[in-house]
């Protein structure tokens, strides 16, 4: 009878340790889905003025609606698309269920003097495993006339490069992005790539590197000539008319940057290019 009682004590503190292995296990995993899941995925998006948020601080001092709307960059408009349910078309890219997107683009600059006035830096030293960067450049790398920003096509890969390889070594993703299209050259119908070689060389850099990679410049060509000429220009980029916004009296002529409208729909391009990642890569 003993015998009997023993063997089913040892059996009831195998089972209790059964069950307590099970139990810490399933407890572990789910700290592990909560811990993933509070957590929030930057997405640094770095680049020029077609890119910048211009209602952020971007001029200390001023007021946004004053001096400087309607223009918007596309990356103004970019947090909206990372609601949760949108989230989720961008996973496993995105591996939580919360995005913050941290805009340092500015007007102006090229990747060399994105790099040399401390902007990648301060991006660099705040990226953490899993965030991500986007990169677009090459509207000021491509303005020769303009010595203080320009950079030809060979320093523009190698800062490409540079952008890439240090994401990487933090344990973030880089996203390359050819350089959004220009309201010209328009020719029967149908807009044309005014960017050239700064438009190849980050096809170059992302087959070379093995980058994600989206061509944000055939993507909103395609688009603008689908709405065609004249509905682009009136409500997609800066074409103002006189005596309608406090900033622009006189009007406005500016066929590279975007109205609210056009900033919107070169985000959702731009989300679109992620979803697309994630068929292909992911």
């Amino acid at each position: 009878m003993k015998k009997n009682n023993d063997k089913v004590l040892i059996f009831c503190l195998a089972l209790i340790s059964c069950l307590s292995f099970v139990s810490c296990k399933y407890n572990k995993e789910q700290e592990i889905k909560e811990e993933t899941a509070s957590k929030i995925t930057t997405i640094y998006l770095i680049g020029d003025s077609t890119m910048a948020d211009y209602a952020n601080n971007y001029e200390l001092g001023k007021d946004y609606l004053k001096t400087r709307y309607p223009i918007t960059g596309w990356g103004q408009v970019f947090q909206p698309f990372m609601i949760t349910d949108s989230i989720k078309k961008i996973q496993p890219l995105i591996k939580t269920d919360s995005v913050l997107v941290d805009d340092r683009a500015r007007g102006g600059r090229s990747t060399r003097t994105f790099f040399q006035e401390g902007r990648w830096r301060a991006v660099y030293e705040n990226l953490e495993k899993n965030d991500v960067v986007i990169m677009q450049f090459g509207h000021n790398d491509a303005s020769v006339k303009k010595q203080e920003r320009y950079v030809n096509i060979e320093g523009y890969k190698e800062f490409l490069r540079l952008f890439v390889s240090q994401t990487r070594a933090k344990g973030a993703t880089p996203i390359i992005l050819t350089p959004v299209a220009r309201n010209y050259p328009w020719k029967d119908g149908k807009l044309g790539n005014v960017h050239g070689e700064y438009d190849t060389a980050p096809k170059d850099i992302a087959k070379e590197m093995d980058v994600l990679f989206i061509d944000l410049n055939k993507k909103s060509r395609d688009f603008f000539t689908k709405k065609g000429r004249e509905f682009v220009t009136t409500n997609y980029f800066m074409n103002l008319p006189a005596n309608t916004y406090k900033a622009y009296p006189d009007g406005q002529k500016d066929n590279t940057h975007f109205q609210p409208e056009g900033a919107v729909e070169v985000a959702r391009l731009v989300f679109d290019g992620l979803q697309e990642l994630n068929k292909t890569k992911y």
